[in-house]
């Protein structure tokens, strides 16, 4: 691949709404998915429906959440900020062409296909920003991909594009010294550092899932040891697990148990990491940092400290540059390494 080349790289995430009233349909598209919320029993011809009655009946206590932290998701703009990152960062090697396709909002995956299609690309690399590979998001995202690309095909865009996909970057060293970083940052908000519960909270998934073999909880426990083997902290640690939805059974145990033993054995002070997001959303913004804020106070924990999410952080988006450059097969730049 000589300098300048064109390259294409597409950014997936999960998306989020980005007013009040789409919310609702927001939450079809996500209920809609049966990667992201197995429901036995219910087939094709059925699931629509169920979405629509789940989105409907769940939209105005989902839109008090968005309501609370700005009337709307931030994930958008927060991750058209990491691709202006990654795009700068690339550029002296390739000419870039860096797009996002949100799973279950804009720019849809469709949207991404057809600016794809409407480039003149030499080369293409799938980037899912989930670190931790699972069934529920980078599956569930690269499938839709790939029936959209499909289908472009079926309509005379065919073309011999190479593709290449990153799968997973749980353990990628410049992921785990951003996280560090955030980390240490973190820390130095409390008066007694040395006293301070590290909690690493990561988005759960329903088991049945894990019984299928989704390789989520694994990458979820080797980031956490790699974290805490760079970070070389003293601090007493756990590992829990948050956003259950519906009545399955998740991983466990659940971010708000844990905060409540933490409490109950007279913790004061509580560091949480959340895990498998890299950047702020509804589940860190509103989850973490209002309810379960307010369930640590309650709890009896005097200070509580969110890790801000990697965002572009440089040893973040070095890493993402990283990806792209080894997914191509080429040597990791002198800034990467």
């Amino acid at each position: 691949m000589s300098v300048g080349s064109k390259l294409g790289v597409v950014l997936f995430q999960l998306g989020g709404p980005d007013s009040l009233e789409s919310v609702e349909p927001f939450l079809f598209n996500l209920f809609s998915d049966p990667d992201i919320l197995p429901i036995p029993l219910v087939g094709g011809l059925l699931r629509k429906p169920l979405a629509r009655r789940i989105a409907r009946s769940r939209a105005p206590h989902v839109a008090e959440h968005y309501r609370a932290i700005g009337r709307r998701s931030p994930i958008g703009i927060l991750t058209a900020r990491q691709a202006a990152a990654l795009d700068a960062a690339l550029r002296p090697e390739f000419d870039p062409l860096v797009v996002m396709a949100m799973r279950y909002w804009h720019p849809s995956t469709e949207e991404a296909v057809a600016a794809i299609r409407a480039a003149s690309l030499d080369q293409l690399v799938l980037l899912p920003l989930y670190p931790h590979f699972s069934y529920a998001t980078t599956l569930s995202s690269l499938k839709e991909w790939n029936r959209c690309y499909a289908n472009s095909n079926s309509h005379g865009l065919s073309s011999s594009l190479p593709v290449r996909t990153v799968g997973d970057f749980h353990r990628h060293p410049l992921y785990i010294e951003a996280l560090v970083d955030r980390i240490n940052s973190t820390f130095r908000h409390f008066d007694q550092s040395g006293e301070v519960h590290i909690v690493f909270s990561a988005h759960g998934i329903p088991l049945s899932l894990v019984e299928k073999g989704d390789p989520y909880p694994g990458h979820i426990k080797s980031t956490v040891e790699a974290v805490l083997e760079r970070g070389a902290w003293r601090n007493p640690h756990v590992l829990c697990f948050q956003s259950r939805v519906g009545p399955m059974k998740w991983l466990e145990p659940s971010t708000t148990a844990t905060l409540e033993r933490l409490g109950r054995q007279g913790v004061k002070r509580v560091l949480i990491v959340p895990l498998a997001f890299v950047t702020e959303h509804v589940e860190t913004l509103h989850e973490i940092n209002i309810e379960a804020r307010e369930l640590a106070a309650h709890a009896g924990i005097a200070q509580f400290r969110m890790m801000p999410a990697v965002g572009t952080h440089p040893r973040f988006i070095a890493c993402l540059a990283d990806l792209v450059r080894t997914t191509l097969g080429k040597e990791p730049s002198a800034a990467s390494s």
